[in-house]
Protein backbone atom coordinates (compact mmCIF):
# COMPACT_ATOMS: atom_id res chain seq x y z
CA UNK A 1 0.00 0.00 0.00
CA UNK A 2 1.23 3.33 -0.66
CA UNK A 3 0.61 5.96 2.15
CA UNK A 4 0.21 8.92 0.61
CA UNK A 5 -3.51 10.20 0.65
CA UNK A 6 -4.32 7.65 3.13
CA UNK A 7 -6.31 8.05 6.44
CA UNK A 8 -3.90 6.52 8.96
CA UNK A 9 -4.75 5.04 12.26
CA UNK A 10 -1.52 4.76 15.25
CA UNK A 11 -2.43 3.54 18.92
CA UNK A 12 -0.01 4.36 21.26
CA UNK A 13 1.13 7.31 19.45
CA UNK A 14 2.39 9.38 22.05
CA UNK A 15 5.58 7.78 22.07
CA UNK A 16 8.02 5.30 20.60
CA UNK A 17 7.21 3.20 18.21
CA UNK A 18 3.79 4.57 17.82
CA UNK A 19 5.41 8.12 17.54
CA UNK A 20 7.55 7.14 14.74
CA UNK A 21 5.26 5.72 13.15
CA UNK A 22 2.83 8.33 12.91
CA UNK A 23 5.68 10.97 12.06
CA UNK A 24 7.32 8.53 9.14
CA UNK A 25 3.53 7.97 7.83
CA UNK A 26 2.62 11.44 7.71
CA UNK A 27 6.01 12.25 6.12
CA UNK A 28 4.92 9.54 3.29
CA UNK A 29 2.39 11.64 2.36
CA UNK A 30 -0.52 10.37 4.88
CA UNK A 31 -3.92 12.98 3.98
CA UNK A 32 -4.31 12.78 8.00
CA UNK A 33 -2.95 10.38 11.05
CA UNK A 34 -4.81 10.36 13.87
CA UNK A 35 -2.61 9.77 17.22
CA UNK A 36 -4.44 7.65 19.64
CA UNK A 37 -3.13 7.44 23.23
CA UNK A 38 -4.06 7.07 27.08
CA UNK A 39 -1.63 9.98 27.18
CA UNK A 40 -3.88 12.58 25.87
CA UNK A 41 -1.54 15.49 26.05
CA UNK A 42 0.95 13.33 24.34
CA UNK A 43 -1.35 12.52 21.57
CA UNK A 44 -2.01 16.38 21.18
CA UNK A 45 1.97 16.89 20.99
CA UNK A 46 2.48 14.85 18.18
CA UNK A 47 -0.94 15.05 16.22
CA UNK A 48 0.05 19.19 16.26
CA UNK A 49 3.83 18.37 15.13
CA UNK A 50 2.75 16.61 11.82
CA UNK A 51 -0.97 18.24 11.11
CA UNK A 52 -2.72 15.11 12.37
CA UNK A 53 -5.34 14.60 14.48
CA UNK A 54 -5.24 13.68 18.26
CA UNK A 55 -7.59 11.63 20.30
CA UNK A 56 -7.51 10.21 24.06
CA UNK A 57 -7.48 6.81 23.78
CA UNK A 58 -7.82 3.51 26.33
CA UNK A 59 -7.15 0.61 24.30
CA UNK A 60 -8.11 -1.94 27.16
CA UNK A 61 -11.60 -0.71 26.47
CA UNK A 62 -13.68 -1.72 23.43
CA UNK A 63 -16.36 0.70 23.42
CA UNK A 64 -13.35 3.56 22.90
CA UNK A 65 -11.64 1.62 20.26
CA UNK A 66 -15.25 1.23 18.25
CA UNK A 67 -16.01 4.63 18.94
CA UNK A 68 -12.97 6.24 17.55
CA UNK A 69 -12.59 4.02 14.38
CA UNK A 70 -16.58 5.66 14.21
CA UNK A 71 -15.77 9.22 14.85
CA UNK A 72 -12.70 9.01 12.60
CA UNK A 73 -14.47 7.48 9.53
CA UNK A 74 -17.30 9.52 9.60
CA UNK A 75 -15.59 13.00 10.23
CA UNK A 76 -12.03 11.82 8.03
CA UNK A 77 -13.46 9.18 5.72
CA UNK A 78 -12.53 5.31 5.75
CA UNK A 79 -9.70 4.30 7.94
CA UNK A 80 -7.27 2.91 5.37
CA UNK A 81 -4.58 1.52 7.58
CA UNK A 82 -5.18 1.25 11.17
CA UNK A 83 -1.92 0.41 13.20
CA UNK A 84 -2.82 -1.40 16.44
CA UNK A 85 0.66 -0.30 18.50
CA UNK A 86 -0.27 0.56 22.06
CA UNK A 87 1.26 -2.36 24.35
CA UNK A 88 2.84 -2.84 27.94
CA UNK A 89 4.72 -5.24 29.69
CA UNK A 90 5.14 -6.57 33.33
CA UNK A 91 6.97 -8.95 34.65
CA UNK A 92 6.42 -12.26 36.70
CA UNK A 93 5.45 -16.02 35.79
CA UNK A 94 2.31 -17.74 35.89
CA UNK A 95 2.28 -16.45 39.62
CA UNK A 96 1.70 -12.93 38.18
CA UNK A 97 -1.58 -11.15 39.63
CA UNK A 98 -4.79 -12.13 37.80
CA UNK A 99 -5.10 -8.09 37.56
CA UNK A 100 -2.15 -7.90 35.94
CA UNK A 101 -2.83 -11.17 33.52
CA UNK A 102 -6.23 -9.54 32.94
CA UNK A 103 -4.63 -5.74 32.22
CA UNK A 104 -1.75 -6.94 29.67
CA UNK A 105 -4.54 -9.54 27.99
CA UNK A 106 -6.88 -6.71 27.11
CA UNK A 107 -4.11 -4.20 25.74
CA UNK A 108 -1.59 -6.33 23.70
CA UNK A 109 -4.35 -9.20 22.65
CA UNK A 110 -7.73 -7.98 22.40
CA UNK A 111 -7.28 -4.21 21.28
CA UNK A 112 -6.46 -6.06 18.61
CA UNK A 113 -9.07 -8.38 18.35
CA UNK A 114 -11.28 -5.36 19.29
CA UNK A 115 -10.41 -3.09 16.24
CA UNK A 116 -10.48 -6.22 13.66
CA UNK A 117 -14.09 -6.49 15.15
CA UNK A 118 -14.90 -3.10 13.99
CA UNK A 119 -12.55 -2.64 10.95
CA UNK A 120 -12.93 -5.64 8.79
CA UNK A 121 -16.19 -5.79 8.32
CA UNK A 122 -15.93 -2.14 6.84
CA UNK A 123 -12.81 -2.77 5.22
CA UNK A 124 -14.73 -5.87 3.46
CA UNK A 125 -17.53 -3.82 2.03
CA UNK A 126 -15.57 -1.64 0.80
CA UNK A 127 -12.98 -3.96 -0.97
CA UNK A 128 -9.87 -3.43 1.01
CA UNK A 129 -7.73 -2.22 3.93
CA UNK A 130 -4.69 -2.11 5.98
CA UNK A 131 -4.00 -4.03 9.60
CA UNK A 132 -0.38 -3.53 10.90
CA UNK A 133 -1.07 -5.50 14.62
CA UNK A 134 2.74 -4.84 16.60
CA UNK A 135 3.76 -7.54 18.70
CA UNK A 136 7.41 -8.51 19.40
CA UNK A 137 9.83 -10.92 18.76
CA UNK A 138 8.49 -12.78 21.85
CA UNK A 139 5.28 -13.66 20.62
CA UNK A 140 7.77 -15.80 17.88
CA UNK A 141 10.52 -17.01 20.13
CA UNK A 142 9.70 -16.05 24.26
CA UNK A 143 10.61 -13.19 26.76
CA UNK A 144 13.03 -14.46 29.68
CA UNK A 145 11.30 -13.21 32.80
CA UNK A 146 7.93 -12.09 31.96
CA UNK A 147 5.09 -15.01 31.18
CA UNK A 148 2.22 -12.94 30.48
CA UNK A 149 4.57 -10.62 27.98
CA UNK A 150 5.40 -13.90 26.05
CA UNK A 151 1.73 -14.99 26.43
CA UNK A 152 -0.21 -12.32 25.07
CA UNK A 153 2.69 -11.74 22.50
CA UNK A 154 2.51 -15.18 20.88
CA UNK A 155 -1.70 -14.44 21.24
CA UNK A 156 -1.09 -11.27 19.35
CA UNK A 157 1.32 -13.17 16.47
CA UNK A 158 -1.46 -15.92 16.52
CA UNK A 159 -4.25 -13.42 15.65
CA UNK A 160 -2.66 -11.30 12.97
CA UNK A 161 -2.05 -15.05 11.22
CA UNK A 162 -5.97 -15.70 11.50
CA UNK A 163 -6.82 -12.42 10.06
CA UNK A 164 -4.15 -12.20 6.90
CA UNK A 165 -5.57 -16.04 6.09
CA UNK A 166 -9.15 -15.43 6.80
CA UNK A 167 -9.44 -12.13 5.33
CA UNK A 168 -6.61 -11.90 2.42
CA UNK A 169 -9.03 -13.01 -0.21
CA UNK A 170 -11.31 -9.93 0.74
CA UNK A 171 -8.08 -7.34 -0.16
CA UNK A 172 -8.10 -6.83 3.33
CA UNK A 173 -3.66 -7.14 4.32
CA UNK A 174 -1.92 -7.71 7.37
CA UNK A 175 1.64 -6.99 8.61
CA UNK A 176 2.55 -8.18 12.16
CA UNK A 177 5.68 -6.04 13.56
CA UNK A 178 7.77 -8.06 16.07
CA UNK A 179 11.00 -6.34 17.17
CA UNK A 180 13.34 -7.09 19.63
CA UNK A 181 14.74 -4.40 21.96
CA UNK A 182 13.44 -0.92 20.82
CA UNK A 183 14.43 2.59 22.77
CA UNK A 184 11.09 3.29 24.29
CA UNK A 185 9.51 3.82 27.77
CA UNK A 186 9.21 -0.05 27.92
CA UNK A 187 12.63 -0.38 27.90
CA UNK A 188 13.83 2.86 29.32
CA UNK A 189 15.46 1.41 32.52
CA UNK A 190 17.03 -1.50 31.32
CA UNK A 191 18.68 -0.23 28.38
CA UNK A 192 21.40 -3.46 27.77
CA UNK A 193 18.12 -6.00 28.76
CA UNK A 194 18.01 -9.60 27.54
CA UNK A 195 15.82 -9.15 24.63
CA UNK A 196 18.55 -6.50 23.43
CA UNK A 197 21.31 -9.16 22.76
CA UNK A 198 21.28 -7.85 19.30
CA UNK A 199 21.40 -3.88 19.78
CA UNK A 200 19.20 -1.77 21.15
CA UNK A 201 16.60 -0.02 17.91
CA UNK A 202 15.65 3.42 17.44
CA UNK A 203 11.95 3.54 17.22
CA UNK A 204 12.61 5.91 14.04
CA UNK A 205 14.12 3.01 12.76
CA UNK A 206 11.70 0.74 13.24
CA UNK A 207 9.33 3.02 11.56
CA UNK A 208 10.71 3.33 8.10
CA UNK A 209 11.28 -0.55 8.10
CA UNK A 210 7.43 -0.36 8.51
CA UNK A 211 6.51 1.59 6.30
CA UNK A 212 8.46 -0.24 3.74
CA UNK A 213 7.05 -3.44 4.68
CA UNK A 214 3.27 -1.84 4.15
CA UNK A 215 4.37 -0.77 0.57
CA UNK A 216 5.28 -4.58 -0.11
CA UNK A 217 2.46 -5.51 1.46
CA UNK A 218 4.83 -8.36 3.62
CA UNK A 219 2.91 -9.78 6.61
CA UNK A 220 6.07 -10.63 9.18
CA UNK A 221 8.03 -7.50 9.71
CA UNK A 222 11.69 -8.56 11.33
CA UNK A 223 13.04 -4.99 12.34
CA UNK A 224 15.65 -7.45 14.12
CA UNK A 225 16.66 -9.98 10.94
CA UNK A 226 18.48 -12.34 13.47
CA UNK A 227 15.15 -12.93 14.76
CA UNK A 228 14.33 -15.18 11.40
CA UNK A 229 17.17 -17.56 12.38
CA UNK A 230 16.07 -17.94 15.88
CA UNK A 231 12.75 -19.18 14.69
CA UNK A 232 14.57 -21.55 12.22
CA UNK A 233 16.58 -23.00 14.62
CA UNK A 234 13.51 -23.25 17.15
CA UNK A 235 11.67 -24.96 14.97
CA UNK A 236 14.65 -27.00 13.54
CA UNK A 237 15.20 -29.20 16.79
CA UNK A 238 12.97 -27.48 19.60
CA UNK A 239 14.85 -29.46 22.75
CA UNK A 240 18.06 -27.89 21.68
CA UNK A 241 16.11 -24.31 21.22
CA UNK A 242 14.34 -24.92 24.92
CA UNK A 243 18.06 -25.80 26.53
CA UNK A 244 19.80 -22.57 24.99
CA UNK A 245 16.84 -20.53 26.32
CA UNK A 246 17.59 -21.87 29.92
CA UNK A 247 20.90 -21.64 29.70
CA UNK A 248 20.47 -17.92 28.62
CA UNK A 249 17.82 -17.68 31.15
CA UNK A 250 20.19 -18.88 33.52
CA UNK A 251 22.70 -16.79 32.45
CA UNK A 252 20.31 -13.22 32.92
CA UNK A 253 18.55 -14.30 36.08
CA UNK A 254 22.09 -15.63 38.09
Amino acid sequence: MDLKGRIVVVTGAASGIGKAMAERFSRAGARKVVCADINGEGAVAVAASIGGRPARLDVSREAEIVELIARVEAEEGPIDLFCSNAGIGIGGGADAPDEGWNRIWRINVMAHVWAARALVPLMAARGGGYLLNTASAAGLLSQIGSAPYAVTKHAAVGLAEWLALTHGDQGIKVSVLCPQAVRTAMTAGNPDGVASIDGMMEPEAVAEICLQAIAEERFLVLPHPEVLDYMRRKTDDYERWIGGMRKLNRRFRG
